[in-house]
């Protein structure tokens, strides 16, 4: 793994002593020029973050280049919480390497590279079989993009060892949260001490009066909660893979705030913040990777361990070569239990298949919903999170609340708007008019 940070002209610990100070100084802004000049900075430094006054710590970023970074750290780190921006290469539209592996601590190295060959040779091999048979229901003007959409299919059975590379911007007080959380991440410990040791290495390069609040980070207790899925599905009645409860119906006006790309309904708050519900969801760790870019969509996820059993999600165009599919399901779980004997679960983990379903338990506003519902209900989307999406707008319809009529695709909403052009994706579209159809219409092929 390489991880480097992209350098500001201030530090940010001027920056911060600097906003601090600016509060209480009446006749003009403290610069952060002003603020690093001051003998007494460092003090007061210390002095707000261990009060928990942070707010001065958030106006400084840093943006991480990484690469060789597993998936299964991204998700249960880096992007497990609101607090973060990324880019990161995609699996459903840039073909994987076979060397782009993380391999778990004190593991065979060859058996491992063995199980990630093979397991690559199935990624391959799906891509080359479902190929043609995505071509025969594209439409014509899709038919050329039959082998990126085998890929997206494809990539369930790429192990969360798998690497990536991105960008990841925090600000300071995340990326101290980072240094403490992993003393107790459950999974991919090893990895993830790895990448806060040359997170560390990289702040302090750019400011080193960095170096006690790190210190601090290193020193806080913390604890990852004790989740239990099990409780909470029986104290809700859960018999579904999508199940929508605790609903507070609150109604609100869809307006062109939602339908712009700018979404300017993030900043005129309106009574959709006051609708809300809760849900229980079962999808693959490939979908909830993409559900967590939802970051006001927030979820509960318990340790892996805590809710493993084999269980595993197979794409509807995947039953013309189920055989083939569940085959590579088998080895993978068959070599991940044997490992995890030997390694533990949390380092054996990364085996773990992107096809593999977890359990969570997801809170949404309605105003939130209604901008994911929009992203989610494309036809573009993938298809597994289109189908979660849409379960939980059909069970809101059948509770009777009102404000799920407006929980729509985009271009249903800029039709109604009309916002032109009514699909906003452009040489994306889908292929299908979507606005002219009714909720109940909804069905896609792939």
């Amino acid at each position: 793994m390489i991880v480097k940070a992209l350098e500001s002209r201030y530090k940010p610990t001027d920056i911060a002593v600097g906003s601090a100070r600016s509060c209480y100084f009446g006749k003009h802004i403290v610069t952060p020029e002003s603020a690093a000049e001051w003998d007494k900075k460092n003090d007061l430094l210390n002095s707000i973050f261990k009060a928990g006054h942070h707010t001065t710590l958030m106006h400084y970023n840093f943006t991480f280049l990484i690469e060789g970074m597993s998936r299964l750290l991204i998700w249960r780190l880096l992007h497990a919480h609101p607090f973060y921006n990324s880019e990161q290469v995609s699996q459903r539209y840039a073909k994987m390497k076979i060397e782009n592996f993380t391999y778990p601590k004190n593991a065979d190295r060859e058996k491992w590279q063995k199980y990630y060959e093979n397991m690559f040779f199935y990624y391959e091999e799906l891509i080359s079989r479902l190929t043609p048979e995505i071509e025969k229901v594209l439409p014509k003007f899709k038919k050329k993009e039959a082998k990126k959409r085998a890929q997206e299919f494809a990539r369930y059975l790429l192990p969360m060892g798998m690497n990536a590379h991105l960008y990841h911007t925090v600000n300071i007080i995340t990326a101290l949260r980072y240094i403490n959380a992993v003393k107790v991440i459950p999974e991919a410990k090893a990895e993830a001490e790895e990448f806060v040791s040359q997170m560390k290495r990289e702040m302090l390069k750019i400011d080193e009066n960095l170096a006690p609040l790190i210190e601090f980070a290193e020193n806080e207790e913390v604890v990852f909660p004790n989740i239990d899925i099990e409780k909470i599905k029986k104290a809700k009645n859960v018999t579904k893979k999508v199940e929508v409860f605790d609903i507070v119906d609150y109604d609100f006006d869809l307006n062109a705030n939602y339908a712009g790309v700018l979404r300017v309904s993030n900043i005129y708050l309106d009574e959709a913040i006051l609708g809300s519900f809760n849900s229980y969801i079962k999808l693959s760790l490939s979908a909830d990777a993409q559900n967590q870019r939802h970051r006001r969509s927030p979820a509960v996820r318990p340790k892996l361990e805590s809710i493993y059993k084999r269980d595993f999600y197979m794409p509807k165009i995947c039953n013309s070569v189920k055989e083939l599919y569940l085959r590579a399901v088998e080895y993978s779980y068959d070599f991940f239990e044997n490992q995890k004997e030997t390694l533990g679960f949390g380092e054996a983990a990364y085996a773990l298949l992107n096809a593999h379903n977890i359990e969570i338990i997801e809170h949404n506003d309605f105003q939130e919903f209604a901008h994911k519902a929009q992203m989610r209900l494309c036809y573009n989307a993938q298809e597994e999170i289109f189908d979660i999406v849409y379960a939980q707008v059909e069970e809101l319809k059948k509770a009777g609340v009102k404000a799920a009529e407006k929980f729509m695709p985009p271009c249903t909403l800029r039709h109604q708007e009309g916002i032109k052009p009514v699909c906003p994706e452009g040489d994306r579209f889908c292929g299908t008019k979507v606005w002219k159809m009714d909720f109940e219409e909804y069905e896609r092929i792939i």
